[in-house]
């Protein structure tokens, strides 16, 4: 077992059912501290999420409370686009906006990020991407502060500096971010969290899931990821058909959100591995494809991969035993509770050809996971090569 790890989070992280009512509070302190400034760039989907749900209203009354203007960008689609960051970007210089408040799922949260970094710096995202046809470039300017409130549980997006944001010019989906872009307060209310349809609780919660499993069998997993991973694999395993059968099941909700919470500081702790690597390249180029989707039709191919080499297999018993199987003993338990769990979740007949995808696409789809975002092959148990990557999506189709 790794003793040493890094962490630092400088994120205020308010976690729980009614926390939204506390936003108006922390944000005035905030004001008062001159941390925060008087103009927010409400940042939200296109869609209705936040109005049937009704954190719109409750967050608007909260600012106005603190007495904080605002002006609303309601553009943020899934997989987000970096045009749509670069014009909600401008929208923020043009409206004089000081901070940026995130209300929505991982795909406003992950917005942010990128909004924050482009609202106050030269150029064109792409600049300050790393990876793929990114230039690399450091940012000039520190970012506008970000406030974080999740709607949904997915991608933990809440409590770290990082975003995932599609090209779709050059077909590349690549993770922005930079340690000074992490957002100063996250507040994760599950009572938000109860008018996601169960189909994108299911998606969002695997996405929740393979956050900490891939963090457990990374060669970088030290005494503290593994810890909080393995709490939240066990929460999400038990508690996730329970969301997806009833969305106003709270403590299902509650257990979910602390999962997917969690995930955001096991990533901080230990990268994930080639499987968000792979999925990004399977939506970079089928952008339709909800990204928790994509992750479980390639989850058990995937797994299999390295199970086969005997790469890790205590990672993979140490996981079964909190998903539902207290005496397991061999690593192929792992796919046994993973299936089990798709199933429940009716999630277990996802294939690639449901979206489109062909066979000939597979020796594509690994060339580009490696040139948008290798540095996560790095971070496998073992060696796999683009021809190895290429059979996972192979097995993945039906």
């Amino acid at each position: 077992m790794n003793m040493t790890f890094n962490f630092n989070n400088p994120t205020n992280l308010i976690f729980g059912s009614g926390k939204l009512d506390e936003l108006g509070g922390q944000i005035a302190a905030r004001r008062k501290a001159g941390t925060l400034g008087k103009k927010a760039l409400l940042l939200i989907s296109n869609g209705k999420s936040t109005k049937t749900n009704g954190s719109f209203d409750r967050v608007m009354a909260q600012l106005k409370e603190a007495g904080v203007e605002v002006a609303v960008f309601d553009k943020i689609m899934e997989n987000p686009l970096k045009s749509v960051v670069m014009e909600g970007a401008a929208f923020a210089k043009e409206n004089g906006c000081d901070f940026i408040v995130a209300l929505g799922g991982g795909a406003v949260l992950d917005s942010s990020i990128a909004v924050s970094a482009m609202a106050t710096n030269p150029g064109d995202l792409w600049d300050y991407v790393n990876g793929g046809t990114g230039k690399g470039q450091p940012l000039v300017n520190p970012g506008l502060p970000i406030v974080t409130i999740a709607t949904s549980s997915g991608t933990g997006s809440e409590v770290n500096c990082w975003g995932v944001i599609s090209n779709p010019d050059t077909n590349e989906k690549i993770g922005f971010g930079y340690p000074e872009l992490v957002p100063v307060l996250a507040i994760v209310d599950p009572e938000l969290m109860k008018t996601v349809p169960a189909k994108y609780t299911a998606y969002q919660g695997f996405d929740a899931l393979f956050h900490n499993t891939e963090v457990m069998i990374s060669n970088g997993v030290n005494i503290l990821s593994e810890t909080i991973a393995l709490s939240a694999i066990e929460s999400i395993a038990k508690y996730l058909p329970r969301a997806v059968r009833d969305g106003n099941d709270l403590e299902a909700r509650e257990q979910v959100a602390y999962g997917s919470t969690i995930a955001g500081i096991t990533m901080q702790l230990t990268n994930t591995t080639a499987q968000h690597s792979m999925e990004h390249a399977m939506s970079a180029y089928h952008h339709n494809l909800p990204h928790g989707a994509g992750l479980i039709m390639i989850s058990k191919a995937f797994a299999e991969f390295f199970i086969e080499r005997h790469a890790c297999d205590e990672q993979f018993v140490k996981m079964a035993r909190v998903m539902g199987i207290p005496d397991a003993d061999k690593p192929e338990d792992f796919i046994t509770a993973l299936v089990q769990l798709q199933k429940d979740c009716g999630v277990d007949d996802l294939k690639m050809s449901d979206y489109g995808f062909t066979p000939e696409e597979s020796m594509t789809l690994a060339v580009n996971a490696r040139e948008t975002m290798g540095g996560l092959f790095l971070s496998n148990p073992c060696e796999m090569t683009d021809a190895d990557c290429a059979g996972i999506f192979d097995k993945s189709y039906c």
